[in-house]
Protein backbone atom coordinates (compact mmCIF):
# COMPACT_ATOMS: atom_id res chain seq x y z
CA UNK A 1 0.00 0.00 0.00
CA UNK A 2 3.03 2.29 0.33
CA UNK A 3 4.80 1.89 -2.48
CA UNK A 4 1.87 2.05 -4.69
CA UNK A 5 0.93 5.55 -2.75
CA UNK A 6 4.26 7.04 -3.60
CA UNK A 7 3.60 5.65 -7.00
CA UNK A 8 0.05 7.83 -6.85
CA UNK A 9 1.72 11.09 -5.51
CA UNK A 10 5.01 10.85 -7.94
CA UNK A 11 2.12 10.34 -10.75
CA UNK A 12 0.67 13.72 -9.69
CA UNK A 13 3.79 15.33 -9.42
CA UNK A 14 4.31 14.64 -13.29
CA UNK A 15 1.09 15.83 -14.16
CA UNK A 16 1.25 19.03 -12.30
CA UNK A 17 4.80 19.60 -13.32
CA UNK A 18 3.86 18.78 -16.99
CA UNK A 19 1.09 21.39 -16.95
CA UNK A 20 3.03 23.96 -15.53
CA UNK A 21 6.14 23.47 -17.93
CA UNK A 22 2.96 23.74 -20.99
CA UNK A 23 1.77 26.85 -19.57
CA UNK A 24 5.54 28.49 -19.56
CA UNK A 25 5.72 26.91 -22.96
CA UNK A 26 2.48 28.69 -24.27
CA UNK A 27 3.55 32.23 -22.29
CA UNK A 28 6.75 32.12 -24.24
CA UNK A 29 4.74 32.75 -27.46
CA UNK A 30 1.50 34.02 -28.98
CA UNK A 31 -1.23 34.09 -26.88
CA UNK A 32 -3.96 31.57 -28.62
CA UNK A 33 -6.59 33.22 -31.21
CA UNK A 34 -9.24 32.05 -28.53
CA UNK A 35 -7.58 34.45 -26.15
CA UNK A 36 -6.94 37.27 -28.60
CA UNK A 37 -10.48 37.69 -29.80
CA UNK A 38 -12.14 37.42 -25.98
CA UNK A 39 -9.56 40.39 -25.08
CA UNK A 40 -10.67 42.15 -28.43
CA UNK A 41 -14.82 41.63 -28.32
CA UNK A 42 -14.32 42.78 -23.80
CA UNK A 43 -11.76 46.12 -25.46
CA UNK A 44 -15.08 47.07 -28.62
CA UNK A 45 -17.54 46.59 -25.15
CA UNK A 46 -15.73 48.61 -22.71
CA UNK A 47 -15.03 46.27 -19.90
CA UNK A 48 -11.98 47.86 -17.82
CA UNK A 49 -8.01 46.38 -18.70
CA UNK A 50 -8.78 45.34 -14.90
CA UNK A 51 -11.93 43.06 -15.50
CA UNK A 52 -10.59 41.46 -18.50
CA UNK A 53 -7.41 40.43 -16.97
CA UNK A 54 -9.56 38.92 -13.35
CA UNK A 55 -11.78 36.87 -16.43
CA UNK A 56 -9.11 35.79 -18.66
CA UNK A 57 -7.21 34.14 -15.31
CA UNK A 58 -10.70 33.16 -14.13
CA UNK A 59 -10.61 31.34 -17.36
CA UNK A 60 -7.58 29.81 -16.77
CA UNK A 61 -5.02 31.68 -19.40
CA UNK A 62 -1.92 31.93 -18.02
CA UNK A 63 -0.85 36.14 -17.35
CA UNK A 64 1.87 36.40 -19.51
CA UNK A 65 -0.33 35.20 -22.42
CA UNK A 66 -3.08 37.98 -21.42
CA UNK A 67 -1.02 40.82 -21.40
CA UNK A 68 0.34 39.87 -24.34
CA UNK A 69 -3.10 39.99 -25.66
CA UNK A 70 -3.98 43.10 -24.01
CA UNK A 71 -0.89 44.66 -25.15
CA UNK A 72 -1.59 43.58 -28.82
CA UNK A 73 1.77 41.26 -28.65
CA UNK A 74 0.00 38.95 -31.16
CA UNK A 75 2.32 38.39 -34.86
CA UNK A 76 2.88 42.33 -34.79
CA UNK A 77 -0.70 42.98 -35.11
CA UNK A 78 -1.57 45.86 -32.51
CA UNK A 79 -4.91 45.25 -30.50
CA UNK A 80 -7.88 47.58 -31.58
CA UNK A 81 -8.28 51.06 -29.98
CA UNK A 82 -10.36 50.24 -26.58
CA UNK A 83 -14.10 51.73 -26.61
CA UNK A 84 -14.08 54.49 -24.24
CA UNK A 85 -14.88 54.49 -21.26
CA UNK A 86 -16.02 57.35 -18.70
CA UNK A 87 -14.99 57.29 -15.07
CA UNK A 88 -18.01 57.96 -12.56
CA UNK A 89 -18.96 60.81 -12.74
CA UNK A 90 -20.97 63.27 -10.30
CA UNK A 91 -22.36 65.96 -13.22
CA UNK A 92 -19.59 67.07 -15.16
CA UNK A 93 -18.44 65.37 -18.37
CA UNK A 94 -15.62 63.55 -19.03
CA UNK A 95 -14.41 62.45 -22.72
CA UNK A 96 -12.27 60.25 -24.50
CA UNK A 97 -9.12 61.90 -26.09
CA UNK A 98 -10.56 61.52 -28.93
CA UNK A 99 -13.66 62.83 -28.81
CA UNK A 100 -14.35 65.18 -31.91
CA UNK A 101 -16.13 68.27 -30.77
CA UNK A 102 -19.12 68.81 -32.81
CA UNK A 103 -21.92 71.47 -33.25
CA UNK A 104 -23.88 72.21 -30.03
CA UNK A 105 -21.47 70.72 -27.79
CA UNK A 106 -20.65 73.40 -24.84
CA UNK A 107 -16.67 74.06 -24.07
CA UNK A 108 -14.78 75.74 -21.37
CA UNK A 109 -11.16 77.51 -22.37
CA UNK A 110 -8.91 78.33 -20.00
CA UNK A 111 -5.79 80.51 -20.71
CA UNK A 112 -2.88 80.16 -17.63
CA UNK A 113 -2.79 83.30 -15.83
CA UNK A 114 -5.00 84.90 -18.91
CA UNK A 115 -8.50 85.52 -17.44
CA UNK A 116 -8.97 88.28 -20.33
CA UNK A 117 -8.68 85.42 -22.81
CA UNK A 118 -9.79 82.72 -21.32
CA UNK A 119 -13.74 81.68 -22.39
CA UNK A 120 -15.70 80.16 -19.76
CA UNK A 121 -18.34 78.66 -21.68
CA UNK A 122 -18.92 78.91 -25.35
CA UNK A 123 -21.28 76.93 -27.77
CA UNK A 124 -19.94 75.62 -30.84
CA UNK A 125 -22.10 77.12 -33.31
CA UNK A 126 -24.06 75.28 -36.50
CA UNK A 127 -20.72 76.36 -38.81
CA UNK A 128 -18.47 74.58 -36.24
CA UNK A 129 -16.96 77.80 -35.20
CA UNK A 130 -16.26 79.55 -32.21
CA UNK A 131 -15.17 82.65 -30.61
CA UNK A 132 -11.93 83.46 -28.73
CA UNK A 133 -10.22 87.29 -27.39
CA UNK A 134 -7.85 88.46 -29.49
CA UNK A 135 -7.97 85.71 -32.20
CA UNK A 136 -11.84 85.65 -33.19
CA UNK A 137 -12.90 82.72 -35.00
CA UNK A 138 -12.16 79.12 -34.30
CA UNK A 139 -12.68 76.14 -36.38
CA UNK A 140 -13.28 73.88 -33.95
CA UNK A 141 -15.49 70.86 -35.15
CA UNK A 142 -14.48 67.56 -35.92
CA UNK A 143 -11.27 67.98 -33.46
CA UNK A 144 -10.28 66.77 -30.05
CA UNK A 145 -10.23 69.03 -26.88
CA UNK A 146 -6.29 68.31 -27.27
CA UNK A 147 -6.30 69.47 -31.00
CA UNK A 148 -8.24 72.36 -29.93
CA UNK A 149 -5.74 72.99 -27.50
CA UNK A 150 -2.84 73.29 -29.78
CA UNK A 151 -4.69 75.70 -32.71
CA UNK A 152 -6.05 77.88 -30.03
CA UNK A 153 -1.99 78.16 -28.08
CA UNK A 154 -0.47 78.63 -31.55
CA UNK A 155 -2.67 81.41 -32.74
CA UNK A 156 -2.41 83.43 -29.37
CA UNK A 157 1.72 82.90 -29.44
CA UNK A 158 1.37 85.50 -31.75
CA UNK A 159 0.05 87.86 -28.59
CA UNK A 160 0.93 85.69 -25.14
CA UNK A 161 4.56 84.19 -24.60
CA UNK A 162 3.90 80.76 -24.56
CA UNK A 163 0.43 80.39 -23.48
CA UNK A 164 -0.86 78.02 -21.92
CA UNK A 165 -4.62 76.87 -23.04
CA UNK A 166 -6.78 73.70 -21.54
CA UNK A 167 -9.95 72.96 -23.22
CA UNK A 168 -12.61 71.05 -21.02
CA UNK A 169 -15.87 69.70 -23.03
CA UNK A 170 -18.43 70.66 -20.23
CA UNK A 171 -21.39 69.21 -22.37
CA UNK A 172 -21.85 67.01 -25.09
CA UNK A 173 -25.03 68.29 -27.06
CA UNK A 174 -23.99 66.93 -30.97
CA UNK A 175 -24.06 63.05 -30.63
CA UNK A 176 -26.67 61.28 -29.75
CA UNK A 177 -28.57 57.42 -28.45
CA UNK A 178 -31.84 56.76 -29.57
CA UNK A 179 -34.80 54.43 -27.35
CA UNK A 180 -37.77 53.39 -29.31
CA UNK A 181 -40.24 51.03 -28.41
CA UNK A 182 -42.15 49.82 -25.45
CA UNK A 183 -40.31 52.12 -23.32
CA UNK A 184 -42.28 55.56 -21.58
CA UNK A 185 -40.35 58.32 -23.49
CA UNK A 186 -39.28 57.47 -26.67
CA UNK A 187 -36.60 59.46 -28.49
CA UNK A 188 -32.76 61.17 -28.56
CA UNK A 189 -30.68 61.19 -25.92
CA UNK A 190 -27.89 63.46 -25.11
CA UNK A 191 -24.55 61.27 -25.37
CA UNK A 192 -22.57 60.91 -22.47
CA UNK A 193 -19.58 58.72 -22.66
CA UNK A 194 -19.83 55.67 -20.61
CA UNK A 195 -23.93 55.50 -21.40
CA UNK A 196 -24.89 51.96 -21.39
CA UNK A 197 -28.29 50.19 -22.15
CA UNK A 198 -29.65 50.36 -18.84
CA UNK A 199 -28.71 54.26 -18.26
CA UNK A 200 -30.04 54.86 -21.36
CA UNK A 201 -33.46 53.14 -20.46
CA UNK A 202 -33.57 54.65 -17.03
CA UNK A 203 -33.15 58.40 -18.70
CA UNK A 204 -36.07 57.06 -21.26
CA UNK A 205 -38.35 56.32 -17.96
CA UNK A 206 -37.89 52.75 -18.29
CA UNK A 207 -39.84 50.08 -19.74
CA UNK A 208 -43.94 49.66 -20.13
CA UNK A 209 -45.61 46.81 -19.21
CA UNK A 210 -45.73 45.51 -22.53
CA UNK A 211 -42.06 45.78 -23.10
CA UNK A 212 -40.53 41.84 -24.23
CA UNK A 213 -37.91 42.11 -22.06
CA UNK A 214 -35.57 39.54 -23.14
CA UNK A 215 -35.95 40.57 -27.21
CA UNK A 216 -34.55 44.16 -26.39
CA UNK A 217 -31.56 44.73 -29.00
CA UNK A 218 -29.36 47.64 -30.36
CA UNK A 219 -28.55 48.51 -33.61
CA UNK A 220 -25.03 50.03 -34.23
CA UNK A 221 -23.13 51.27 -37.60
CA UNK A 222 -19.05 50.74 -36.82
CA UNK A 223 -16.86 51.39 -39.89
CA UNK A 224 -19.54 50.85 -42.54
CA UNK A 225 -20.73 48.10 -41.16
CA UNK A 226 -24.10 48.01 -39.64
CA UNK A 227 -25.45 44.92 -36.88
CA UNK A 228 -27.36 44.13 -34.21
CA UNK A 229 -26.44 42.98 -30.42
CA UNK A 230 -29.15 41.35 -28.17
CA UNK A 231 -29.94 42.48 -24.66
CA UNK A 232 -31.93 40.28 -21.93
CA UNK A 233 -33.65 42.67 -19.64
CA UNK A 234 -34.15 40.00 -17.38
CA UNK A 235 -30.75 38.18 -17.08
CA UNK A 236 -28.97 41.74 -16.48
CA UNK A 237 -30.97 42.79 -14.01
CA UNK A 238 -30.84 38.84 -12.19
CA UNK A 239 -26.83 39.93 -12.42
CA UNK A 240 -26.78 37.20 -15.28
CA UNK A 241 -24.14 38.21 -18.89
CA UNK A 242 -23.81 41.50 -17.61
CA UNK A 243 -21.70 41.83 -20.64
CA UNK A 244 -24.84 42.49 -22.15
CA UNK A 245 -24.80 45.75 -20.95
CA UNK A 246 -22.54 47.37 -23.45
CA UNK A 247 -21.21 50.89 -23.43
CA UNK A 248 -23.42 52.78 -26.49
CA UNK A 249 -21.87 54.61 -29.00
CA UNK A 250 -23.32 57.88 -31.15
CA UNK A 251 -25.96 56.90 -33.39
CA UNK A 252 -26.97 53.78 -31.59
CA UNK A 253 -30.40 52.61 -31.43
CA UNK A 254 -31.68 50.81 -28.78
CA UNK A 255 -34.69 49.18 -29.92
CA UNK A 256 -37.57 47.41 -27.39
CA UNK A 257 -40.22 45.14 -28.60
CA UNK A 258 -43.96 45.14 -27.79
Amino acid sequence: MAIESWRNLAAVLLFALAGALQCAAQAAGDPPKELVLYVRDAQRRGLAETKIRQQAQTAGWPAALIDKAIGGETTGKPAPAKTPVAPETTGKVFAADDYQIGAGDSLQISVWKEPDVSVPSVVVRPDGKITVPLIKEVQVAGLTPRQVEVLIADDLAKYITDPNVTVVLAAINSKRVYVIGAVKKEGALSYNYGMTVMQALSESGGLTEYARRRKIYILRSENGREYRLDFNYEEVVRGERAEQNVVLLPGDTVVIPH
